[in-house]
């Protein structure tokens, strides 16, 4: 009786202790310090308005994108005051690579083991020059450069500009005082830092860790080819009498109010005028809205927080839950003299909460549940690599992965921090095909402690301040596979991510605070059956390397694509993670022999795709069985920067693995799961549970029958199996399972088969 007593008491006195437990989320928030986010803010009710005034008058915008001119080396009096002899046309937005590889200077990079040439030319000083005409200079006008890798100096007719040093946006420049009718801009691009330390991997340029770029270039996986170049856009925007900057729409209920969050501009006070405001449907048909707000403001520059409703609201969802619909928002400032100022965004209608797992909140743990407009789902994705070591970022390329991806029922791609904060283009697609983000701060590996502060800082502000109006955008995070994920700048990331966002989670680390890396197959050599029992709250990242598709591989081959066995040397082992200074071949060949004899190229390349397979989606599916325990698993990945051996499913050449369809298999939304713990059954006796998963509760009151046949090498009949049943509103469902007995299992090869009818 006693014990008994105890017993109660304690569970009395400790019930309260559990219910008042702090999130990570919660924690990490107030460790923060920030200030009010845009939706925390009191706001102001915009008017409703009939129409917009016709607006004729507003700032031009000439873009200096196309055919510049590239010259390698020479002193600053050489490039600026005499005539070039020595230049290549060179393609802006793109790379200095790309343009020698045009004009017939260096070899494909991607092919045999020339990317060791191109990587010298990183280590060169480059010099762009482009010129051009303009009928009426404005005095007001704004030079904005999207990107440029890396350090660079800017010189207008003569005039140096200034310098800038961080890859992702910028630098900006007031130039009304030196434009001309006829006008030469010219960029010094510094050579990209040597620095070999001999960490891992051994032949790795550190060089990265001390700047901010995108590192997935610089050696320690797949491409040694340091990015180089104008890679971003360039623009003349002529100013208007008052600017409008970083407009923000946030979603406040899914009733159709919205918070608009922008600044206004003027270079001297008053400030006075109208504020239009223009929502329409972009993917779908749907009234235009109207509003305005009047200013008459004694300040030069304010921060308007305004409210307005959206009648007859369509939701955002993500891939396979529902429409994705999309608003255009055109905004007018309309000064009392001067030019109108005009800027247009995208948006949707889109709420995002995470709730603790099933066991409720932790400390240690972030809340992992994602609630998408008051849903909670398990979410489906991979992960996301730079597109390519050369910046050809081309909207095609962009479109042909993501359609991939969505046919692969994939809703979530982490854009990790090895690679960069994505494009428009990228952004954009994600929108339209409800491709949910993970967006993280390019770091990795513990390198917040060696970039510097403030480039870190302006790459933050001003990408934050780009893509925060995406729907697709869902979570922030501080970087890659960072072991201590503290310190001034990842508290600066998570302080920002609340000031000028507030309406998405950020994470500090990932892997950190629940979600889960896993590499025992591969890095460490572990049996595929380790990959068949992994289980997590969360799958950050996981996978199996494999080979490419056959032409790919005999594409960079070149002259040993008929050599077998491949040579220690030679471009297949090259072509491998980390350039086969890792044991890749040996382990190439484990995996592979579990299914084929490497006996030739392409058995050796079917055995390591097929390890691919099994490596892969049968993590996936005891994943989504074990819903709400486990809310989401990301596999590792979806694409390549560069060809050869990897993790993804879609080579650099856009041709798809086998992997992908089994993935998309293993991610429909309504699916009939068996679960192994072995990838060899034969002559044992196994039982096998069988699952129904029906995310969207397709089935909800609906009598289904799940057919389970199972066949031998020899296409006989070993079993089959029919479950019977109604649906309900349960995600996951177990039916049973399937005993076969050691005749049964007695096959070199046993296929499985689950049909829902």
């Amino acid at each position: 009786m006693r014990t008994r007593i105890i017993t109660i008491i304690t569970l009395l006195l400790s019930t309260p202790m559990i219910i008042a437990q702090k999130s990570m989320d919660k924690i990490d928030r107030e460790s923060f310090a920030a200030k009010l986010s845009p939706i925390e803010v009191k706001g102001i009710q915009m008017t409703e308005a009939g129409n917009i005034p016709l607006v004729r008058d507003t700032p031009a915008k000439i873009s200096l994108d196309g055919t510049w001119q590239l010259a390698e080396g020479g002193t600053e009096k050489e490039r600026l005051h005499t005539i070039w002899t020595d230049q290549i046309p060179a393609h802006v937005p793109g790379s200095i690579h790309t343009a020698l590889v045009e004009n017939g200077i260096i070899p494909d990079p991607y092919i045999g083991q020339n990317d060791s040439i191109a990587e010298k030319q990183s280590y060169k000083t480059w010099w762009m020059k482009r010129e051009f005409e303009l009928d009426s200079p404005s005095s007001h006008c704004i030079l904005s450069f999207g990107g440029i890798a890396n350090k660079c100096t800017i010189w207008l007719n003569g005039k140096l500009l200034g310098t800038h040093e961080g890859m992702f946006g910028g630098p900006d420049f007031s130039i009304g005082n030196y434009l001309k009718n006829k006008n030469t801009l010219i960029v010094k691009l510094e050579a990209i830092p040597q620095m070999f330390l001999g960490n891992w991997p051994p032949n790795a340029n550190e060089s990265w860790k001390y700047t901010v770029v995108f590192n997935c270039v610089y050696g320690w996986h797949y491409a040694q080819i340091p990015s180089l170049g104008i890679w971003r856009s360039v623009q003349l925007k002529e100013q208007a009498a008052v600017e409008i900057e970083s407009p923000f729409i946030a979603t406040r209920s899914l009733d159709g109010q919205m918070r608009l969050t922008l600044d206004l501009h003027k270079k001297s006070s008053p400030l006075k005028g109208v504020l239009y405001a223009e929502v329409s449907p972009k993917n779908f048909k749907g009234i235009t809205q109207y509003y305005r707000f009047d200013i008459n403001s004694q300040k030069k520059q304010e921060t308007l927080s305004l409210d307005f409703q959206i009648k007859d609201p369509h939701l955002w969802w993500p891939n396979d839950r529902g429409e994705q619909s999309l608003y255009d928002l055109n905004l007018f400032f309309v000064p009392q003299k001067g030019k109108t100022a005009h800027i247009k965004t995208s948006f949707g209608i889109r709420t995002i909460e995470m709730r603790p797992l099933i066991d409720g909140a932790k400390e240690d743990y972030y809340n992992w549940t994602f609630v998408i407009n008051g849903k909670p789902m398990f979410i489906k994705g991979t992960g996301w690599c730079t597109m390519d070591a050369l910046m050809d970022f081309s909207r095609n390329k962009y479109e042909h992965l993501l359609q991939i991806a969505q046919s692969q029922h994939i809703q979530m791609l982490r854009a990790w921090g090895g690679g960069m904060p994505e494009t428009d283009d990228f952004y954009e697609l994600c929108d339209k095909y409800g491709i949910l983000v993970m967006q993280e701060w390019p770091t990795a590996w513990n390198s917040h402690n060696t970039q510097p502060y403030t480039i870190l800082q302006e790459t933050v502000e001003r990408n934050t301040k780009r893509l925060r109006n995406h729907p697709s955008l869902i979570m922030w995070g501080a970087g890659n596979e960072s072991d201590k994920p503290f310190g001034p700048a990842i508290d600066m990331m998570g302080r920002l991510s609340i000031e000028l966002d507030g309406t998405r989670p950020f994470h500090r680390g990932e892997a950190w605070g629940g979600s889960l890396h896993n590499y025992n197959c591969w890095w460490d050599d572990a049996h595929l059956n380790h990959n068949l029992n992994m289980t997590a709250p969360f799958w950050g990242e996981f996978g199996i390397a494999s080979l490419p598709h056959i032409e790919t591989v005999r594409r960079y081959l070149d002259e040993e694509k008929e050599v077998w066995p491949p040579q220690r040397s030679g471009n297949f082992t090259h072509h491998t993670p980390i350039f086969g200074t890792m044991r890749e071949m040996e382990k190439l060949t484990q995996y592979s022999g579990y299914f084929m004899p490497k006996d030739s190229l392409a058995s050796f390349i079917l055995g390591s795709q097929l390890a691919q397979v099994v490596g892969v989606r049968h993590t996936l599916e005891r994943a989504r069985t074990l819903w709400p325990h486990t809310t989401g698993a990301l596999y590792y990945k979806m694409n390549d920067n560069y060809p050869g051996v990897s993790w993804s499913c879609v080579d650099y050449y856009g041709i798809i693995k086998p992997v992908h369809y089994f993935v998309q298999k293993s991610f429909a939304p309504l699916a009939a799961v068996m679960l192994f713990d072995r990838s060899n059954l034969a002559s044992q006796e196994v039982s096998l549970p069988v699952y129904l998963l029906d995310d969207c509760q397709t089935l909800e009151k609906e009598p289904y029958q799940v057919k389970v046949s199972i066949y031998n090498a020899l296409l006989d009949t070993v079993a089959t199996h029919t479950f019977n049943g109604t649906g309900d509103d349960n995600v996951v469902k177990k039916l049973g399972e399937i005993s076969l007995n050691r005749e049964q299992t007695k096959s070199t090869m046993l296929f499985f088969v689950l049909d829902i009818i």
